[in-house]
């Protein structure tokens, strides 16, 4: 498994030339796992990408380098301390570092790339050098490239690849790997799909970092999968209007990050008063307000389980990975059809911009929720029921007037001050919790079934948590095990339970007050004994998982 940080300042094309690599590894049948870390700003300072590649499935990025290619100086100052013996650094013949270092590799990119007429090839002269230095045939490059390049600049960029690829001689043996027919894709690309094949027909959002990828992509394959992408003024209007078209019969959703989700938090308790079905996206970035608007964190899971006044069931969901992004955003849009509540989907910037190898989805077992009942009898709207779902019709598809109402209402959806009533409608509404808890998803159990330490996770943090089980174990130090939860609220319960009795509990959790470990509490009496939190906007990496349990954690 090999692992390279590409860097530089923003501008510098570092994006392509990432798009061009995973590319040309992925046709080697290496399985892809790309982070990528920039700063809010169109030009300069310091952005990276960390491409991870093998012959194994990879969960996680990681902080062992074997490799740095940088587009400046500031590149090597900041990361050569993680470089492996082995490990090599490509830089430009400009920089001011010694020839004699044996890890320095000094190409004249910037004097290739303006001898060839264009002086933003530099970037492809590297690329040309990675491949040879990792015993990759260059085969492929130009129809790769082709693929990414705009036809007139194509032909120097393969020049420029071609002087790179012959200026070096391989360090690291080419490995076999069987991933060729994967899937690569990112986290808001695979949510989007998801959406797709769970029959959304709108969706609307307000561009905001870094929930703005899902709103890009399903804009792009919007007219092809006969849904309305529309970009709202504001936060407030994306979520009515994504409301409006529920009502309407259209499965719909909407999606913005924290200080967005703010915004709709009124609009959320009207999902929930009119039992109008919405699926609420929450791409995570570190807050309060502007907070790091580019960057990773897991601190709105309390807020997202009681957003809005009032009391209401709702149904929040926290992606793991790839896949789980595809599969539980498919499943929201039926839950909350079946149930008629808001599901929210939490991911974060980690997740959402990660590109990873990914096998192909399996949509053969995949069904859309059965439509809304018909009336039987009268149609009340809001006939109250043993579990507590309400027959739904959709105006202008029935004779019956379809009523929706924002204040306490009666079966029909007229207005009531009625307190016997009032407390009728909320029971209602909150047996549906009881059909709900029976279509939880338990969380995965990783590692030694009678591990000694039990490491809590949620989300995004599955695949480092994976990763760190894994090196735990192979210490042979202690055993090891870990639940990752991706169904949160309401809580699943019943391998917590099981698993947590008489073993170390440690949350490991990307916030500053262990929120995932306080909702454990609040609802099972089960704490934790130590803490593994990080909340720099950086998401935590297998090996600082480890080095933290090693060392006990924090209390």
């Amino acid at each position: 498994m090999y692992n390279i940080l590409i860097g530089g300042a923003a501008g510098q094309g570092i994006d392509t030339m990432v798009a061009i690599l995973e590319k040309l590894l992925k046709h080697s049948g290496y399985y892809i796992y790309t982070t990528r870390d920039f700063m809010s700003r169109v030009r300069g300072g310091h952005n990276f990408s960390l491409l991870r590649f093998g012959t194994e499935e990879i969960t996680s990025h990681s902080d062992v380098l074997d490799g740095i290619v940088a587009l400046n100086e500031e590149t090597i100052d900041l990361h050569k301390h993680k470089l492996t013996a082995k490990g090599f650094i490509l830089c430009d013949s400009s920089f001011d570092y010694p020839d004699e270092d044996s890890k320095i590799i000094k190409l004249p990119m910037n004097k290739t790339a303006k001898e060839l007429g264009n002086v933003k090839a530099s970037g492809s002269v590297a690329v040309g050098a990675v491949l040879k230095l990792f015993g990759e045939p260059f085969t492929y490059a130009s129809e790769i490239m082709a693929g990414v390049m705009k036809k007139e600049i194509l032909e120097v960029n393969v020049k420029a690849a071609e002087a790179g690829y012959t200026s070096v001689e391989a360090k690291f043996k080419h490995l076999d790997g069987g991933y060729k027919d994967y899937m690569l894709i990112s986290g808001s690309k695979a949510l989007g799909l998801g959406a797709v094949a769970g029959g959304l027909k709108f969706y609307s959002a307000y561009p905001m970092s870094p929930s703005t990828t899902v709103l890009e992509y399903l804009a792009s394959v919007g007219h092809e999968a006969g849904i309305v992408v529309e970009q709202a003024e504001d936060e407030i209007a994306a979520i009515n209007m994504a409301l409006g078209a529920s009502y309407a019969g259209a499965r719909a959703m909407t999606g913005t990050s924290g200080g967005g989700f703010c915004l709709k938090v009124e609009a959320l308790g009207f999902s929930g008063i009119a039992e109008i079905p919405l699926v609420a996206v929450d791409v995570q970035r570190p807050g309060p307000a502007t907070g790091l608007p580019t960057r990773t964190e897991q601190s709105d899971l309390k807020f997202v389980i009681s957003a809005s006044q009032g009391e209401f069931p709702r149904l929040v969901i926290a992606l793991r990975n790839h896949e789980d992004a595809f599969y539980q955003t498919f499943r929201a849009l039926n839950l909350a059809e079946k149930y008629q509540i808001p599901v929210i989907l939490l991911s974060d910037q980690y997740l959402g911009d990660t590109t990873a190898s990914v096998k192909p989805f399996d949509t053969s077992g995949l069904e859309l929720t059965s439509p809304a009942r018909e009336a039987e009898g009268e149609y009340l709207r809001y006939r109250i029921t043993e579990d507590g779902i309400s027959p739904r019709l959709i105006p202008g598809l029935t004779s019956h007037l379809v009523a929706a109402d924002s204040d306490e209402h009666d079966e029909r959806g007229w207005i009531t001050e009625s307190a016997d009533v009032r407390n009728q409608m909320v029971d209602k509404r909150m047996r549906k919790l009881k059909g709900l808890v029976q279509e939880l998803s338990e969380p995965e159990f990783i590692g030694e079934e009678q591990c000694e330490i039990l490491l809590l996770g949620w989300g995004s943090t599955y695949g480092p948590i994976r990763e760190a089980i894994c090196m735990l174990n192979k210490s042979g130090y202690r055993s090891y095990g870990a639940l990752v939860f991706g169904d949160i609220y309401p809580l699943p319960q019943e391998k917590l339970k099981t698993y947590a009795k008489d073993r170390t509990l440690i949350n490991v959790e990307q916030n500053a007050t262990g929120q995932l470990a306080s909702l454990i509490r609040e609802q099972t009496g089960i704490e934790c004994h130590k803490s593994i939190l990080k909340y720099d906007g950086r998401q935590i990496s297998g090996e600082e998982i480890v080095k933290q349990v090693l060392k006990g954690g924090s209390k």
